[in-house]
């Protein structure tokens, strides 16, 4: 369960990009885990919502959107709530918490580079 209250949504989102999202025409249950999923069924939905942002053109702006709102629950622009956990983590404080536009996405460049790269979907490398 994550450490953190329930989305925080930043002064300056805007939404339009969610228009744009692959995951617009793919399986909702794909990206949210059921209560108690775990093991290889939970890392196979992971993956399976993972592949779905890999093909997306707005995964930044929802990655970016997930982790500078905290967003607690499911798969956003390819990151995991495990992956964006580990994200608030290396975060030196509440203070340099990333709240505007782009911001999340800058702090976070790395990992969700990696979101979303053949060994994170379970491919040969």
């Amino acid at each position: 369960m994550p450490q953190h209250p329930l989305s925080q949504i930043p002064d300056d989102v805007v939404w339009d990009w969610q228009e744009r999202g692959a995951c617009r025409t793919a399986d909702p249950d794909v990206f949210f885990h059921p209560q108690n999923e775990r093991g290889m069924a939970r890392l196979r939905r992971d993956r399976a919502a993972k592949a779905v942002c890999a093909g997306c053109s707005v995964r930044i702006q929802c990655a970016d959107y997930a982790i500078r709102s905290r967003e607690p629950y499911g798969v956003w622009g390819g990151l995991t709530e495990e992956e964006r956990e580990a994200v608030y983590q290396h975060i030196a404080s509440a203070a340099s918490f990333p709240r505007k536009r782009g911001e999340g996405a800058l702090i976070a460049a790395d990992v969700i580079a990696k979101a979303v790269s053949p060994s994170a979907l379970g491919q040969a490398g």
